[in-house]
């Protein structure tokens, strides 16, 4: 267990960024097309936040044309090249998971005032 556990540790990012539950971020993912590679930003409220360690992953869910898009980050990934917070979120639960039934103004987050 502990040569897993040293393996984990070396695989870790040093800079991750703190990212809260409610925050809005933009995600700078590393997309790979053949031989091309591209950075495409994924900008959404984070709804989930789940493990912790080398596992810990982050859900961001955004609406585009009227239809509403969930996407997991690792948040060690070398996929996932940036994290950008463009607003903190002020809000009282661990998950967000009722926004998904939320339209317009109504899936609204309040912004923390930092």
């Amino acid at each position: 267990m502990d040569a897993l556990k040293l393996i984990a540790q070396d695989s870790m990012k040093t800079e991750v960024p703190e990212i809260n539950i409610g925050d809005v971020v933009k995600v700078h993912v590393k997309i790979q097309e053949g031989d091309k590679s591209r950075i495409q930003v994924f900008e959404g409220t984070v709804i989930a936040k789940k493990h912790g360690g080398i596992s810990e992953t982050f859900t961001v869910r955004r609406v585009a044309h009227g239809c509403g898009i969930e996407r997991v980050f690792p948040v060690h990934s070398p996929v996932v090249e940036k994290v950008e917070i463009v607003r903190y979120g002020r809000v009282r639960r661990a998950k967000l998971y009722y926004l998904r039934d939320r339209v317009g103004k109504a899936a609204k987050v309040k912004e923390a005032i930092r």
